[in-house]
Formats: structure tokens, sequence, C-alpha cells
């Protein structure tokens, strides 16, 4: 696969995102005491608000780590969804069609020297084509 078209995120855009992420983990229990926000998620959020704030170079190794590993995941969570999705969804109604005898895209053998198939209507005019 070809990776090189995925720009990397920028390091304020990294540093915001993982401020939320922690700022959301840090107060998942609170319920009106302050003794309930988690201390540590907390101020791993502010460390990240003020480095994706102030743009740090310090991101750089975390941001490229953290795109790769969305690249890996890409790589493996993709062909399953994709696989589930046929054999789910797909399969089942490829089997019921052939149950029913259908052939919607004409594969079956024909004698006639030509595939062509031919139209009832008549092609309108391209002059009023809405």
């Amino acid at each position: 696969m070809e990776y090189g078209k995925i720009k990397i995120s920028s390091n304020r855009s990294f540093g915001l995102v993982f401020c939320f992420v922690f700022l959301i983990i840090a107060f998942w229990s609170f319920r009106g005491e302050f003794e309930q926000i988690k201390i540590l998620p907390f101020f791993i959020s502010l460390a990240f608000l003020i480095l994706g704030l102030l743009n740090s170079k310090l991101l750089t190794p975390l941001n490229k780590i953290w795109f790769k590993f969305g690249l890996f995941l890409g790589s493996i969570i993709s062909p399953i969804i994709m696989s589930l999705i046929f054999f789910l969804v797909l399969t089942p109604i490829g089997l019921f069609m052939r149950i029913l005898g259908k052939d919607l895209l004409n594969k079956k053998y024909n004698s006639n020297p030509s595939y062509w198939i031919k139209r009832n209507k008549s092609t309108g005019s391209m002059k009023k084509q809405f």
C-alpha cells in the first residue's frame, strides 16, 4: 500500500486532540465532587494543551508514532470489515438470488450471435435532457 500521499497532522492539532482525550478520561467519573477527578490524566491533558498551543517539537515523535499506529490499524481493520460486509451482506443476497433463479448480470450462456440487448424505448432528444 502506498502511504506517501497521506500527510501527518500538525503538532498543534495532535496536542489538542490528546488534550481533550485525556480531559475526558480525567472527568469520566466526575459527578460533582472534585475528589472524583483523576489527577494523572488531568495533568497529562494540561501538558498536551500547553505543548499543543505552543506547537512544540516535543510532540513530533509522539505524533509520528500515533500516525504509524493508525496506518497499522487501518491495514488490519479495513480487510476485516470488508470481509464481514461481504460474507454477512453480499453472500446471503447472492445465495438468495441464486435460489430464486435470478440472473441480474445476464451471465447465462446465450446461443444468439450477439449479446447486445435490444431497447424497447427510443432514446430521447439530447436537446431536452432534463
